[in-house]
């Protein structure tokens, strides 16, 4: 805690709670996991935004994480396989119901909440900072959803980014789990703000301070900086030609038949991951496009990764090999994306928990 917060650091683990000013400061404490975040962290979150919701003395919410690494890593996979391994999906689906529903706070909360991107933030770090009112990423930042190399899907209201991407830089982000660096973010929507992480201090400082009339986001931008060129955008000729097409083996051929050199490294990326991941993904990013809103997505997405969860082995299989033994050969089951089955992506969204997401009046 700093010296000059004015309330006890939060007795939940892995999560510091402090008020400083009119500065109400959430910062991810669990550095040696890049602050990865478990169901007391989310908790832990949730309860601080609930407590300063009816303060009038917190007018700004600044969440960010400890260590110089990166901001939140994504949950706890390892926590994921345990659970499924050990045949109790009930506790996966209140680490989703209560992950989802802080995502969606978020998006929703009165005050502003201000969000430090810096570092490594992916899969549920993306569900912190990407719903947030002013996303700030640093030149360290490297934001991704790469969930089908595990043979899962994006979550955490990544679909509703995603789908919104422009172009078909949402398809392949969401296929290939590429990395987005600050330009990037910015380009792709993730992010709102470029600040050097030198100055992300006196960032504190002042929305700590106030600004007057100004708001959060007018006080962030007088730190911004212009990026470089992203070189996402440079690429969408070629993303935009081939993820269009209509089925993930499609997108194979059209990457493989392009004469950029990135075009072919993409498509031996997406040889290397999840068939079924892959179809549920592409499904998954294209429905969200039509649907209301965040929650829509959130709900959408649930379904999605309990179907993955009870039902599909590659998830298992995809943490065993990435995460767990380590040797990075996954067998996947079906083996080669010839071999899903085209119904695929539409059995997967269609699946309905047993219970449901949001509890209804």
């Amino acid at each position: 805690m700093s010296e000059t917060a004015t309330s006890a650091e939060s007795p939940q683990p892995h999560v510091r709670v402090e008020r400083t000013g009119r500065l109400g400061r959430l910062t991810l404490d669990r550095v040696r996991a890049i602050n990865a975040l478990d169901l007391g962290m989310v908790e832990a979150l949730s309860a601080a935004l609930d407590d300063w919701e009816g303060d009038a003395g917190v007018e700004v919410v600044l969440l960010d994480g400890a260590g110089d690494r990166g901001f939140c890593a994504g949950g706890d996979v390892r926590g994921l396989y345990r659970q499924i391994v050990a045949g109790r999906p009930d506790e996966t689906a209140v680490f989703f119901r209560a992950e989802y529903a802080l995502n969606a706070r978020i998006a929703e909360y009165p005050a502003p909440i201000v969000v430090f991107a810096d570092g490594i933030t992916m899969g549920g770090g993306i569900g912190l900072a990407g719903h947030a009112s002013v996303r700030i990423v640093t030149e360290r930042s490297r934001l991704a959803m790469p969930e089908t190399r595990i043979g899962f899907t994006p979550d955490v209201g990544g679909t509703w980014l995603l789908g919104r991407a422009p172009g078909r830089t949402g398809e392949y982000l969401a296929l290939t789990g590429a990395s987005m660096d600050a330009a990037d973010a910015l380009y792709a929507g993730f992010a709102d703000h470029l600040v050097p992480s030198a100055r992300l201090d006196e960032v504190r400082g002042a929305l700590a301070a106030g600004g007057g009339d100004l708001t959060a986001a007018e006080q962030v931008r007088a730190f911004a900086v212009e990026p470089e060129p992203s070189r996402l955008e440079a690429a969408r000729p070629w993303i935009d030609e081939a993820f269009s097409a209509e089925t993930v083996g499609e997108i194979l051929q059209r990457l493989r038949a392009r004469p950029e050199p990135e075009a072919s490294a993409t498509a031996d990326v997406l040889e290397e991951v999840s068939p079924t991941a892959l179809a549920a993904t592409l499904a998954a990013v294209r429905a969200a496009r039509s649907l209301s809103g965040l929650r829509a997505a959130l709900e959408q997405e649930y379904g999605l990764v309990l179907w993955f969860a009870l039902t599909q082995p590659d998830l298992v299989e995809g943490i065993r090999a990435q995460l767990v033994d380590k040797d990075r050969a996954p067998a996947w089951r079906p083996v080669s994306v010839a071999d899903v089955d085209p119904g695929v992506g539409a059995e997967a969204l269609a699946f309905r928990p047993s219970q449901p997401l949001w509890t209804r009046p």
